[in-house]
């Protein structure tokens, strides 16, 4: 909870920065080699509990690996159009809903940790 409030405050805050103040540069090597290990290590977690579920073979693999497949490319497909699309229309502000979205996931992960909802 505590670090999905800190990056969603942080979110919140960039978000009414001035683009001259930010410095995210997506084309950074340094930014594309982290995003690719962390995606590494998801798609390692993503591997290992396939395993543990009972898939032992690659032939039984091939439909859900392609179905997370085809189903991540359509949703980046279609973020990155309605992304543009919003950003040119109005004075979109994807930081700001970035940090009010990891606020709530955070929010919950903790009622549910306390409640057992």
């Amino acid at each position: 909870f505590g670090l999905l409030l800190y990056l969603g405050l942080n979110m919140i805050r960039e978000s009414f920065q001035d683009e001259g103040e930010k410095n995210f540069d997506p084309s950074r090597m340094k930014v594309i080699i982290t995003l690719a290990i962390a995606t590494s290590i998801d798609a390692l977690a993503v591997g290992i509990s396939f395993v543990c579920t009972g898939y032992q073979r690659w032939l039984q693999l091939l439909f859900p690996v392609s179905v997370i497949g085809i189903t991540s490319f359509l949703f980046s497909v279609g973020g990155n159009f309605l992304g543009v699309l919003f950003g040119r229309k109005y004075d979109f502000k994807p930081e700001l809903i970035g940090g009010i979205v990891l606020i709530c996931i955070g929010i919950k992960i903790l009622l549910t940790h306390l409640y057992d909802i």
